[in-house]
């Protein structure tokens, strides 16, 4: 087998100290904040040193026994999240733990921002909790993707693709951040993923954006690359060693599904075009993580005053009694789903069968 290469070519993005002080103070632009301009210029060049040494994870411990590599250095921040996973893991195999339903608001749109009026999609997840809530037995835990719009300094930071260098660069959880070195911080897929682990079931509801899934869910999609095939143990790779990868790559990776096996319900609403291309989307890509469907009524896409004027659209979704109990069937589907695979009566078809075309 030829040797890993590793491809190297595009251009330096590495930032002089004059344009990094400038960005650095782009966040300071308050005149308020003049009038502590020597403790600002103190931690501008800390900051800059931070960024010059590329210290991105600055708090560190030595991994220890049970790892590839007992001497690397782990990030304090990642073992968190890894140990946060590795509880809701845990509970949700646990015969005694309740069913656990994840619902996901994917509209970026909150009354307690710019738009100032709350979603369709916040309406319908509302609907759906209502059935999670009188299920008896289940929790429900609310993951409202309008909080990175809504709230200060929080986010999902971009995926870096690192999957397409080697399947094991890519960790699970993400390790490519938080990145201190870059003030890329504050990556709120850190709680996401133990949010994800825990849950039996999972529910989107989401609008379409131009044919697409909404930004907000989009980040957090690609930032779940990691669940399907992610490396548990990034010493193996001395952290990010793209070569390393790639050799461990090519003796044969065993893709490790972290997700698979939970129920799964989607339901998109639009106003004009896309609905069913971005359900279909959304199905195949749970699919292709190994989650199963809650069946064909846990999986619609309609649309909410097709066409019609955007300032009457929610007397419009007060109009569709059909759509709203559409979407409180999903959520029993789902609850359905969810109790008959904790009983051990609902498997995905071909789970067992190896694939000749691995990723």
């Amino acid at each position: 087998m030829a040797r890993p290469t590793v491809r190297k070519g595009m251009p330096s993005t590495l930032l002089g100290k004059a344009e990094f002080t400038r960005r650095f103070r782009q966040r300071l632009y308050d005149p308020a904040f003049q009038a502590h301009e020597d403790r600002i210029a103190s931690l501008a060049e800390v900051a800059w040193e931070a960024y010059r040494d590329d210290r991105k994870s600055p708090r560190t411990r030595r991994a220890g026994p049970g790892w590839a590599d007992p001497d690397h250095e782990l990030s304090v921040e990642w073992l968190a999240a890894h140990d946060a996973i590795a509880r809701a893991e845990r509970r949700q195999k646990s015969t005694a733990a309740r069913p656990r339903i994840l619902l996901i608001n994917s509209s970026p749109r909150s009354d307690q921002t710019c738009p100032g009026e709350i979603s369709k999609s916040w309406r319908l997840v509302k609907i759906a909790e209502q059935v999670f809530r009188r299920a008896r037995g289940f929790e429900v835990e609310l993951l409202d993707l309008s909080r990175i719009t809504a709230e200060r300094s929080l986010h999902i930071h971009p995926c870096k693709a690192c999957v397409s260098t080697a399947m094991p660069l890519c960790n699970w959880p993400c390790s490519c951040y938080p990145n201190h070195a870059y003030a890329q911080v504050n990556d709120w897929m850190a709680d996401i993923y133990p949010m994800w682990a825990a849950a039996h079931g999972v529910m989107i509801v989401t609008p379409v954006h131009w044919y697409q899934a909404p930004t907000v869910l989009k980040a957090m999609i690609d930032r779940l690359v990691c669940a399907d095939g992610g490396n548990p143990d990034p010493t193996s790779t001395s952290g990010k060693d793209p070569a390393k990868a790639k050799a461990i790559e090519n003796k044969g990776w065993s893709y490790p599904r972290h997700l698979a096996g939970r129920a799964f319900s989607v339901v998109v609403h639009g106003d004009a075009a896309g609905t069913e291309t971005l359900r279909r989307s959304l199905s195949d890509w749970l699919r292709d993580m190994g989650l199963i469907s809650a069946g064909h009524p846990a999986e619609i896409d309609r649309y909410v005053g097709y066409y019609g004027s955007y300032a009457a659209s929610h007397r419009a979704l007060d109009a569709d009694r059909a759509f709203q109990e559409e979407t409180r069937n999903a959520a029993r589907a789902l609850v359905a789903a969810v109790k008959l695979l904790r009983r051990g009566k609902l498997a995905q078809p071909g789970a067992h069968l190896g694939e000749p075309r691995p990723k």
